[in-house]
């Protein structure tokens, strides 16, 4: 049986489209920034945090995942109000960053850590359309201040990897680590 360790509906809905059975259990983590910490290392820490912070039943699997933002080696988090929205949907406009989702599969046998890094290159947008998104209220839950498959979707040019990474699941890169497990 799988666990997934997060109460996100963006995870939950890859898993669920991709036909996987699962149950979910929350974790509730710090999602801090630790030092100088790279952002594949935040986000693999995050992700093996998050699976070990659920109980887990013989037989089990826990998916822990994280993912963020990166801009010119700036970690993009969620933002924390509607100004900080709009700071970031700023630093992004009209260029590239990278999206990075670190995934833990957490089973009886141990441990698998592992990363997805996609590049998304986000269009050129005003000072309105800016503070429109923002005002939306999209941004608030999300890495970077904005989902893809939202409202943000119109300002993406174009991707260079996995899509549901982007959403916040490489749901590829799971699957080939769950088949090396079962």
């Amino acid at each position: 049986m799988l666990i997934l360790a997060s109460q996100s509906p963006r995870r939950k809905e890859i898993l669920t489209n991709a036909g996987f059975e699962f149950e979910v259990r929350v974790a509730d983590v710090d999602e801090s920034v630790v030092g100088m910490e790279c952002p594949r290392d935040y986000v693999c820490r995050l992700a093996r945090k998050k699976a070990f912070a659920v109980p887990i039943n013989m037989g089990e699997i826990v998916l822990g995942a994280d993912t963020t933002v990166v801009v010119d080696g700036e970690i993009l988090a969620k933002p924390e109000d509607e100004a900080d929205a709009r700071r970031m949907i700023g630093l992004l406009s009209g260029r590239p960053h990278t999206v990075i989702t670190g995934i833990c599969l957490r089973h009886a046998g141990g441990e698998i850590v592992d990363a997805e890094t996609t590049l998304v290159h986000f269009s050129s947008l005003s000072a309105e359309e800016i503070a429109a998104y923002a005002a939306s209220g999209q941004p608030m839950d999300k890495a970077g201040a904005y989902g893809i498959q939202g409202l943000a979707s119109k300002y993406i040019d174009r991707i260079e990897g996995c899509y549901f990474n982007i959403v916040g699941l490489p749901i590829g890169l799971v699957w080939r680590h769950l088949r090396t497990i079962e």
